[in-house]
């Protein structure tokens, strides 16, 4: 049969993360620790926003760009948390998630053969987006001795004369692992001088543990050299609303604007009314939110390292990212055998790129109580392996 199938798909691998999954739910008393999703409910006030949106008759297109109402929020929103305003009117996006937001980004500004400096551990849809739109994706390590915090000095051996981008996801999946303000001014510093654009997911940025989080575009020089890329998922427990947002000078929001007409229309009505409440009203939710993943963070990261899965400490997003050394086993051959003999699920670290080797993702974002649950049943494992 002819080959109908494109090159660039193809040569993507499948979801590392979805493999486990779609074991797991073929089992009756599996405890999750792999879904990067909020166990909490929508807040109230957001909720009962899109409901009311729907029932007001809102069922219709919105502006390609979003409702102005939105962009003036998150605009607001944004100069609020981080001293950088964009224009709503034309340096603001609302796009159909933070994987939109990223989609548009990178087929906006990739031309084939471009390379895009990719840093891993990284969400696992980054270096195929970039291979989707003809660029190159091109790995560099960061390690736990950092923190796994990249280094400027580690990008900077990357670069060449092809480089278009560097993509950065910090607060990070799958590491928890979050960017110092001298380690970014340093990435910055860089990017301005070899003249490079940062695209910048920060979908976890209020999601910080002790710590500060980072606007990239906040830094001295950067805003305009800045695709910064946001959403409400993480944040306010929207994931299943599918709404995000993606700021930038208005040159580069045009391309993208462009995409998004072709490509999507508009982002849901009902979502985009239930954020600007998220906005306007979420603060003490996301608050309340945050202390909760901040107590179960303790609770695991302590677990892990007293079972002898050696854990850094995540200082943001809701992910721990152990060592899994001591059982002698590879990342992959571990979370299947934890699956399979215990019923606990989790990512192998490499799903995340090849310096995942030798760590396993486990989300902290379920029930404290399943969380010590699962704990207990890893330390049956470990008696056994470690």
């Amino acid at each position: 049969m002819k080959q109908y199938i494109s090159d660039r798909v193809a040569q993507a691998p499948p979801s590392g993360i979805r493999k486990f999954f779609d074991i797991a739910a073929t089992m009756e008393d599996v405890i999750s620790l792999g879904i990067g999703e909020p166990d909490f409910i929508t807040p109230d006030p957001i909720l009962e926003e899109g409901i009311a949106s729907l029932k007001r008759g809102e069922t219709q297109y919105t502006s390609n760009s979003g409702t102005l109402k939105l962009r003036a929020a998150i605009s607001k929103h944004i100069e609020r948390l981080y001293g950088v305003r964009y224009d709503p009117v034309d340096e603001i996006l609302v796009t159909v998630g933070v994987s939109e937001a990223l989609y548009l980004a990178i087929t906006a500004v990739v031309n084939p053969g471009d390379e895009v400096i990719v840093p891993e551990p990284c969400f696992v849809s980054y270096a195929p987006e970039v291979g989707f739109a003809g660029g190159v994706p091109v790995t560099v390590s960061a390690h736990v001795e950092d923190d796994f915090q990249v280094t400027a000095e580690t990008i900077e051996k990357a670069i060449t004369p092809r480089t278009k981008a560097i993509l950065l996801g910090y607060p990070n999946n799958p590491t928890g692992a979050v960017m110092s303000r001298d380690t970014m001014q340093e990435i910055a510093e860089l990017a301005i001088e070899r003249d490079i654009l940062v695209l910048s997911d920060e979908i976890y940025d209020r999601l910080v543990y002790g710590v500060e989080h980072t606007c990239v575009p906040s830094l001295p020089g950067m805003r305009d050299r800045t695709i910064l890329l946001g959403g409400f998922s993480k944040n306010y427990a929207m994931t299943g609303w599918r709404i995000g947002y993606t700021c930038a000078h208005a040159d580069l929001l045009a391309a993208m604007r462009k995409v998004h007409q072709y490509t999507i229309m508009s982002a849901p009505t009902a979502s985009q009314a239930a954020a600007v409440v998220a906005l306007e009203q979420g603060d003490k939710h996301v608050e309340a939110m945050r202390q909760e993943y901040d107590r179960r963070r303790r609770l695991i990261v302590d677990g892990f390292n007293t079972l002898g899965l050696d854990c850094f400490e995540p200082r943001g997003a809701f992910y721990a990212f152990p060592s899994i050394t001591a059982s002698g086993m590879n990342s992959d051959d571990f979370a299947m055998r934890l699956l399979e003999e215990e019923e606990i699920a989790v990512v192998p670290g490499e799903a995340f790129g090849k310096s995942g080797a030798g760590f396993v993702r486990a989300s902290y974002a379920t029930a404290y109580e399943k969380l010590e649950e699962a704990l207990n049943r890893i330390e049956s494992f470990m008696r056994r392996h470690g």
